[in-house]
């Protein structure tokens, strides 16, 4: 489900560097998971962004597509990914890209520090006003 997180401030830093810093940010709530927050590529350093070979699919959302994220001689593998064609459902996705809070520096939203979603496959945002159990540990993929 999508959800605007229009009007709340969605930053990301890496490398020292704010590269994404954005008001127009929507998130994406998903069954057992916190939410992911998709933000508009013009307000992301995509000049930072190598594109990956790497490929996932989701059943919801389509064929995601990843991006590395070099800032100096700090490199995060994979570090953001999108949907260059999300299915009908979740067209709002289209030019938007979410980055894995573990993979990189920070994330805040409106200047609160997310936790990373636990596990290296999901992307989930953490807040205080988010509360688990969440996917992605040991022992919850039958969920």
């Amino acid at each position: 489900m999508i959800r605007t997180a229009r009007g709340r401030l969605v930053q990301v830093w890496f490398g020292g560097t704010l590269i994404a810093s954005t008001t127009q940010a929507v998130r994406v709530l998903e069954t057992s998971h916190p939410p992911v927050y998709y933000l508009p590529a013009a307000d992301v350093a995509t000049e930072l962004l190598t594109p990956s070979e790497a490929l996932s699919f989701c059943e919801w959302k389509g064929q995601a597509r990843y991006w590395d994220l070099q800032v100096g001689e700090s490199r995060a593998v994979g570090a953001a990914w999108g949907y260059p064609q999300p299915s009908r459902a979740y067209g709002e996705l289209k030019g938007r890209l979410a980055f894995y809070p573990a993979r990189v520096d920070r994330c805040t939203v409106d200047g609160e520090t997310v936790c990373a979603q636990e596990g290296d496959f999901y992307g989930g945002w953490i807040t205080g006003e988010i509360a688990g159990p969440f996917k992605g540990g040991p022992g919850t993929s039958g969920w």
